[in-house]
This record gives C-alpha cells, sequence and structure tokens, in this order.
C-alpha cells in the first residue's frame, strides 16, 4: 500500500496532521507513507522515522508550474490513497489528478466532488468540542478505527544535543510571543507583565522564526532581566521541539508553537484572543493550561484565523485576559 498525506497549510496544521501518519504506521506497518507540505515545512518531518518521502510545493516561487510538476510527479507514484487535509482548491486539483484508487478529503475542498470519500469538516463546541486531530483521523476511520493519536514530531539526537547545551543545565522556560495572525497575537505589554511575575534569575528563551527577531528582541530589551535570551530565527523547527520538550513551561498563543508543545507532550499554557478553543486547535499535553478573556465579548470570535488588526480598534478579546491568572514555573 502507499499512502500520500497532503497538508499545505501553515506550520501547525502540518503537526496536527502527523497522527496520520502515526495511525496509518500502527494499522499499516508494511505500507509506504509519503507527505506533501509547503515549502519551508518539510523541516519539521526531516528524518521522520514513518515517512518514505516528503514531497515540497514552493507557494510563493513557483506556484503554478510547480503545481503541475507536482500533479505529474503525484500520479507517477501510483499511491493506493491519497488524504488531503486541505479545503482549498490547489490540493483539489492535485488529489483528483493523482490517479489514486482511492481519495479522501473534506466536503469543504471546492474540488471534493470528485474525491471517492469526502467528510464534513465540521467545529464544535464549548459543550461538545471536536479537535482538528479528530477531524482529520475521521478521514481514515473506515482504513483504521475510532481511536485518538496524538501529534508527534522527532527531533534528532543532535537537536537534543542544541537544546541541552542551551539550557547547561539550569531550569527554564519557553516564550513564544508572536503568531502570523496579529489577532491571535497576546500583546508584548501583557508578556511583559507575566515575565515581571517571574524571577530575575529565570531562564526564559523566547522562540519564533526569522520574521519574529525583532519582535522578540524589543521584549527581550523591554523586560530588562538577564534571563531572557532571543532565540527567535537561531535554531530549527525540531531544536525548537527539543528545547520545549524540557521547559519547565511553554508560554504561546493560539499558533504552531501550541502544536509543537503537544508533539513533545510538553508544559503549556496557551492564551486565545480573537479565536476560541471550540475551534478545536487546544493543546493536547497533559500538562496544559487555556487562558482566555472571562468577559462574553459579541465581538469574539471575530473569524476562525484572525485578521491583522482588531476589526474594532480595542482588542479587548487580549487586553482583559489576566496575566495573574497564568501558571508560574
Amino acid at each position: 500500500m502507499k499512502f500520500l498525506i497532503i497538508q499545505t497549510a501553515f506550520i501547525g496544521d502540518v503537526v496536527l496532521a502527523t497522527p496520520l501518519i502515526e495511525k496509518l504506521r500502527r494499522f499499516f506497518p508494511d505500507a509506504q507513507l509519503d507527505c506533501l507540505v509547503r515549502k519551508g515545512n518539510e523541516r519539521l518531518l526531516t528524518q521522520h522515522p514513518h515517512l518514505r518521502q516528503v514531497l515540497v510545493w514552493d507557494k510563493k516561487k513557483d506556484k503554478y508550474p510547480g503545481l503541475l510538476r507536482l500533479a505529474r510527479r503525484i500520479r507517477r507514484e501510483r499511491y493506493d490513497v491519497v488524504i488531503n487535509c486541505q479545503r482549498f482548491a490547489a490540493s483539489g486539483l492535485l488529489t483528483i489528478l493523482s490517479g489514486a484508487k482511492e481519495t479522501l478529503g473534506f466536503v469543504k475542498n471546492p474540488l471534493s466532488r470528485w474525491f471517492s470519500r469526502r467528510l464534513p469538516h465540521a467545529f464544535g463546541t464549548v459543550e461538545a468540542p471536536i479537535h482538528e486531530v479528530d477531524r482529520n483521523l475521521r478521514l481514515i476511520e473506515h482504513l483504521t478505527d475510532a481511536s485518538f493519536e496524538p501529534p508527534r514530531l522527532y527531533p534528532a539526537p543532535s537537536d537534543f544535543a542544541t537544546a541541552q547545551a542551551l539550557a547547561a543545565g539550569q531550569p527554564y522556560v519557553c516564550l513564544a510571543p508572536t503568531s502570523v495572525w496579529w489577532t491571535k497575537q497576546f500583546p508584548a505589554h501583557k508578556w511583559l507583565a507575566l515575565l515581571q511575575r517571574m524571577s530575575p534569575s529565570q531562564r526564559i528563551f523566547l522562540l519564533g522564526g526569522p520574521d519574529d527577531r525583532l519582535a522578540g528582541e524589543a521584549i527581550r530589551q523591554r523586560a530588562g532581566q538577564p534571563g531572557v535570551v532571543n532565540l527567535a530565527g537561531q535554531i530549527s523547527f525540531l531544536e525548537s521541539a527539543a528545547l520545549m520538550q524540557g521547559a519547565q513551561m511553554n508560554y504561546v498563543n493560539d499558533s504552531a508553537p501550541l502544536h509543537i508543545a503537544s508533539s513533545m507532550n510538553a508544559a503549556v499554557t496557551a492564551v486565545f484572543c480573537s479565536t476560541v478553543p471550540a475551534f478545536g486547535f487546544t493543546p493536547l499535553s497533559i500538562r496544559h493550561w487555556v487562558l482566555e478573556t472571562s468577559l462574553p465579548l459579541a465581538c469574539r470570535p471575530c473569524g476562525l484565523h484572525g485578521y491583522q488588526a482588531c476589526p474594532l480598534g480595542h482588542f479587548a478579546c487580549a487586553e482583559t485576559v489576566d496575566t495573574d491568572n497564568f501558571p508560574l514555573p
């Protein structure tokens, strides 16, 4: 059997698709498993023990010509099953052009009518939440079973060695202060209020990508605490994952670092600003905390992903989250 999993969205979405890899390997131990991701995200799956290969689509540099080349390459592979976790037309086109015996995906994909099996992508409620992992696993439930499988990443020994060298034998916490979406991002002054509650000698690693370097540096400088170290853009995804696993606590937004923490079963505190836990992107670590405003704001949630600015200008969903409620290490 040959399987292809398609998830060309953001970093966190790829992490939340990894339970498909784990479960397919458990039920089909001799199968060949491949994954397709957008360029940059392949670093999450480096040396993944269950994957034969990772296909990469460069959406920015070579979007449509690259898509056609990928379609031809996928068709040559003669996959038995293609599993599409994406809800956009480009991934749907790759799915229907794959020539696979079975094509699986969500009804929300505009080309899903040509899939051999399609399922609803439904959001839960506060009373009956549905996690994104559950939604993804339902795509293969008819091939496996209804059991849950957590996300998992596989840092290499060298990644753990980097984390150990940074820690230098001292306890530490990690803080990922940014997000792709501004209204998912807890404001810098609120993160600084949290840091002020910690011991001045507390070792604190600021995490993020190269684009987050300046934001992390601004927090480091304003904190004025000698233990704050800005690692944004300095270490890889898997080095960050290894570092988060060993942290006393990880403080994150509703963004990719939340799901990386879940993949390592690392202690995590997640703050939800414009989005809500009912969307299904909450932490899965055994030790986790979720913080959000206690006010019944009529404007929240303002969207699934958030915006580049608060639509109403007050950003009350973030400003009214009390940093005194955050658990300290």
